[in-house]
């Protein structure tokens, strides 16, 4: 980050339940992790950041992306190992659960590694958080949660559930569990943007799964901003989905890599045409709220209320990438991406 930029930032700082308090990010090194961290360095100013990961190169990587700040610890770890979990949590207020096994090509061909990391390793932090006292757990999960076809996603919804029944387990602690479900994030690894460029860049045509193919977008910002406000407003029990415009893959391509030809290659296995955040059924429990959606739980023995503003949605309310209300248009999406000159 440059002088300006940090002026900038330092200019807006805001008070959060965050601000002067112990937080762990695990998966810390990953994209989600890093932004994350960034703007809690700059503009919430806790006490302590615990980032904890299992790969050291990354660790590395990010100890000299974020120099010598004394606010930060460094955990090598995974969490597949409770107790190293609890050792890192020793004195955490607040928890960010990042860490997952996330292709879903690959989770095809090693299912027994994304259950053991995805489901086990997220009950560990359930567990963890409870045995050592921490207050909020707020834990990122995916689209792909929502009527999953591919392992990957039948293991995050095992663990979204996971989290919010962890509430039942702490009923009579202090610490709650909440989930935040979002779409796919502009930039991340594994992101389409850059393989579009690169490919356009060797004059070579885009595939594109489908023509018709639709998807949500989040900016890596957008989904911190979406994070932090849910620190903010979780009682626990809460799934909370951001609404958030859709676009049509084909524009986005146009975008990106202005001009370049594009063709179909078909779905892939465990993928999906349009992209679903809410499904009919756990429509029933969802209410809107402001720049959300908040799926309620089915049973709240730790005293769960429906937020103060809250909206029914209509009957028979699902979310999904092409039947949502709010569009980027192409101009739109060629500004978002605009090179910077």
């Amino acid at each position: 980050m440059t002088a300006a930029s940090q002026t900038v930032a330092q200019s807006r700082t805001t008070t959060s339940v965050l601000t002067g308090a112990s937080v762990l990010v695990t998966g810390g090194t990953g994209s989600f992790g890093k932004e994350f961290i960034q703007r809690l360095l700059d503009e919430v100013n806790p006490s302590r950041i615990v980032v904890f990961s299992r790969d050291e190169l990354k660790q590395y990587e990010c100890r000299n992306l974020f120099g010598d700040d004394p606010r930060l610890r460094w955990f090598i770890g995974d969490i597949r190992d409770r107790d190293r979990l609890k050792r890192a949590m020793h004195g955490v207020d607040y928890v960010v659960h990042a860490a997952a096994l996330k292709q879903v090509d690959t989770a095809e061909y090693n299912p027994w590694e994304f259950v053991h990391t995805n489901i086990i390793g997220s009950q560990n932090v359930v567990e963890a958080s409870i045995d050592t006292g921490v207050k909020k757990v707020v834990a990122l999960s995916t689209d792909k949660a929502s009527s999953p076809i591919n392992l990957y996603g039948a293991t995050k919804l095992t663990a979204d559930k996971l989290f919010i029944t962890g509430n039942h387990y702490a009923a009579s602690y202090p610490t709650r569990f909440s989930v935040v479900r979002y779409g796919n994030v502009m930039g991340s690894r594994g992101s389409v943007i850059p393989k579009f460029r690169a490919l356009h860049e060797q004059g070579l045509s885009l595939p594109i799964t489908d023509l018709t193919m639709t998807r949500f977008f989040i900016t890596l910002p957008e989904a911190v901003d979406f994070v932090l406000g849910s620190f903010e407003i979780m009682q626990g029990g809460e799934l909370f989905v951001p609404r958030i415009p859709s676009m049509r893959i084909v524009d986005l391509a146009q975008a990106v890599a202005p001009g370049a030809a594009m063709h179909s290659c078909g779905l892939r296995p465990g993928e999906k045409l349009h992209e679903e955040m809410i499904s009919p059924e756990e429509g029933r429990r969802a209410v809107s709220l402001g720049d959300r959606y908040v799926i309620q739980p089915d049973l709240a023995s730790w005293g769960y209320q429906s937020p103060e503003g809250a909206v029914p949605v209509p009957e028979g309310f699902f979310y999904r990438s092409d039947q949502n209300t709010q569009w980027h248009s192409l101009e739109d999406i060629a500004l978002m991406f605009k090179p910077e000159e």
